[in-house]
């Protein structure tokens, strides 16, 4: 794929000898299939040793591997009859966050979703998916324009966290998420999240009050991110690998505390090895849940909504010093 980490030097190495075999076998006309099938099986054990056990730190890489698929793929993938719908008809059009309405087999819904760029320029463009307030009020007015017209919303997260720029604060960042907070927690019609990247912060919980939030395997969703935790509890970013395994923000920590619903199976390796098959699995699952919606009532969504967030978390109350403590644990 170009692009690899230090945990995936042995399969690259074993990659560039099996081509070396290969193009060998083809300029000498001599018969190593052989080998290469050897190589080739002893890569696919290598493969599913390492990414059958890779660590919170590892899982976050892949989350952030610029080669990773982002939400326009996904929506050309996945979706039909994209138009997209621009502006919060307040200040301008941000391309951190892209709206519009689709087609899911011919079903009609409402599709927002963080967007990163590939290249400098475009990055420049889209501010490396970190929204302005803008972006959080376009997705709120096409989040009601749903609302409106009973479709259901689908958002896609994929943002390092909202832009903390001088130019965001004073335009109301903090105002702008928290109405979206608001808002959405009052729509309805059925919400579903899928983080397909990094989930970080508010940036992510903008548009990420649903019913349902769907997890990538390799994707995470934090309240900040790992180097941020370690600077501020270490006072050393380069301990970000400690804080992201103490901080369970990995697919599935985050099923275990239920913050995620279900965990999305990506292609061995990550879904930039195969992206087709990565929005197979999406689709396959959003429908899944779409078709659970279609007979609720928009008083049902909101009370489902609801108790969603009242019934995530637990607290511990422990009474006394002594050796016999008493612990009691009770839902937040």
């Amino acid at each position: 794929m170009g692009i690899s980490f230090d945990f995936e030097q042995p399969i690259a190495e074993i990659d560039k000898r099996i081509d070396e075999l290969k193009e060998s076998s083809h300029s000498s006309n001599i018969d190593l299939s052989k080998q290469i099938e050897d190589l080739e099986k002893t890569r696919d054990e290598l493969k599913q040793k390492i990414y059958g056990s890779l660590t919170s730190w590892q899982r976050i890489q892949i989350a952030r591997h610029p080669q990773r698929p982002y939400f326009a793929d996904y929506v050309k993938l996945i979706f039909k009859d994209f138009l997209e719908l621009h502006g919060d008809r307040i200040f301008g059009d941000d391309q951190a966050i892209l709206c519009g309405i689709a087609t899911i087999d011919d079903n009609p819904i409402v599709v927002i979703g963080h967007q990163k760029g590939r290249s400098l320029e475009e990055n420049m463009d889209r501010n490396f998916g970190m929204a302005h307030p803008e972006g959080y009020r376009k997705a709120i007015r096409v989040m009601k324009l749903a609302e409106k017209f009973n479709r259901p919303i689908i958002t896609f997260i994929d943002t390092p966290g909202a832009y903390p720029g001088i130019a965001a604060e004073e335009r109301g960042q903090a105002e702008a998420i928290a109405r979206n907070l608001r808002d959405m927690s009052d729509l309805k019609v059925p919400v579903i999240n899928i983080v397909i990247g990094e989930g970080g912060s508010g940036g992510a919980l903008g548009i990420g009050v649903s019913n349902k939030v769907l997890c990538l395997e390799n994707a995470y969703y934090s309240v900040i991110s790992p180097e941020g935790c370690a600077a501020i509890l270490f006072r050393d970013g380069s301990k970000a690998p400690e804080a992201a395994q103490a901080m369970k923000i990995t697919a599935k920590d985050l099923l275990n505390l239920k913050v995620v619903d279900e965990i999305i199976k990506e292609p061995l390796g990550g879904a930039h090895y195969n992206p087709t098959k990565t929005a197979t699995n999406i689709k396959t699952v959003l429908n899944k849940y779409l078709q659970q919606y279609k007979s609720k009532s928009g008083k049902e969504i909101i009370a489902e909504r609801y108790l969603k967030f009242r019934n995530m978390g637990i607290y511990e109350e422990i009474a006394g010093y002594k050796s016999k403590q008493k612990r009691t644990r009770k839902k937040l």
